[in-house]
């Protein structure tokens, strides 16, 4: 058991708290569904997943240092850690929801928010210093992006957590702040990726899961738009914003929007047309956490515009989710099985 941990803990892929990211979301759906037993049962689920993914993460950290500094330099693996920041908010914004937790959903916020520092600045800070650096085709990414949906979860919490009542004055403005930086670090990373997907060769099994998070990370942030907008009543500091943060909110859906069919092009001509095998990996959950949040955020958008024509959409949509995420739960209990078995 303990060299199954230490293995575990050596080869931690760091962008495994995706897997609590989607698992979050996908019970948020649920739960603003009308799938109440579903969502309880992925509360549960979550919580344990977390657990074990911060018992493995603290093992790295104490018996693999080089390791996971090497990979916090990484352009290719880095990212992942930002996948920490957001599992944390998520996982607060599911308690939050599902279970009107709110004083728990506060400490993960608080916590959530002191993570996003210390990843942020260390990513960036490892990235720019680093003497030799790949190439773009290399070196760039969906998984980039993470940054942007970790700063849109912070929102998004914070959101959740002051309904009735608005927060200190200050509080409102740092995350309509955080709002800001996660639109801009989406239109700063976006730009490189889809360079690199029209113009640099791009072979079929380059397009990995994490592109997903070309959808994920603009849905999130429509999700984080609407509760601002849906907040607006309460929050002193949104109202004169309101207009801006509408306009703003219908482009990231409509960009969400538009990545669906293009992702699926490009999944059709991977696996269907190149014939390509898929297998479990755990970057799978960077592309089962942005179904979830095209759900959530398109419920979410539909009440914030007031449209009302959107429902369809998330009543069907969950389905496709739940469904991704029972086949991504099958591999990940698959792979462990056979790792116990060949221990």
């Amino acid at each position: 058991m303990r060299d199954r941990l230490l293995d575990g803990a050596a080869t931690l892929f760091p962008g495994y708290f995706a897997l609590v990211m989607a698992t979050g979301v996908i019970s948020i759906a649920c739960q603003l569904l009308g799938m109440r037993p579903v969502a309880l049962l992925l509360v549960v689920v979550n919580w344990f997943c977390y657990a074990s993914l911060w018992t493995l993460t603290i093992v790295r950290a104490l018996r693999f240092r080089t390791r996971l500094v090497e990979d916090m330099s990484d352009h290719q693996r880095a990212p992942g850690f930002f996948t920490i920041v957001a599992g944390t908010c998520v996982l607060g914004t599911q308690n939050v929801v599902v279970l009107g937790a709110t004083g728990l959903g506060t400490v993960l916020w608080w916590f959530g928010l002191g993570l996003w520092f210390v990843v942020m600045y260390t990513f960036f800070t490892a990235v720019t210093a680093r003497r030799r650096k790949p190439s773009l085709a290399r070196g760039i990414n969906g998984a980039w992006l993470i940054a942007a949906v970790s700063t849109q979860a912070v929102v998004v919490l914070r959101g959740v957590i002051d309904t009735g009542a608005p927060p200190p004055i200050i509080v409102q403005f740092q995350v309509v702040a955080m709002f800001m930086i996660g639109a801009m670090l989406y239109l700063a990373i976006i730009p490189l990726i889809f360079y690199r997907l029209t113009f640099v060769p791009f072979a079929h099994g380059d397009f990995s899961p994490p592109y997903w998070i070309n959808m994920g990370a603009v849905a999130i942030s429509g999700l984080a738009g609407s509760i601002l907008i849906l907040r607006g009543q309460v929050w002193p500091i949104l109202e004169p914003l309101l207009p801006f943060l509408r306009g703003f909110t219908f482009f990231f859906w409509a960009v969400a929007s538009w990545w669906i069919p293009f992702l699926f092009a490009l999944m059709s001509w991977r696996y269907i047309w190149k014939r390509d095998r898929f297998r479990y990996e755990p970057a799978v959950w960077g592309m089962v956490f942005p179904l979830g949040m095209y759900t959530t955020c398109t419920y979410q958008f539909d009440r914030a515009m007031g449209y009302g024509f959107l429902d369809p959409l998330p009543d069907v949509l969950i389905y496709v989710a739940l469904s991704a995420w029972a086949l991504a739960t099958f591999g990940l209990l698959r792979r462990l099985w056979a790792v116990g078995n060949a221990t």
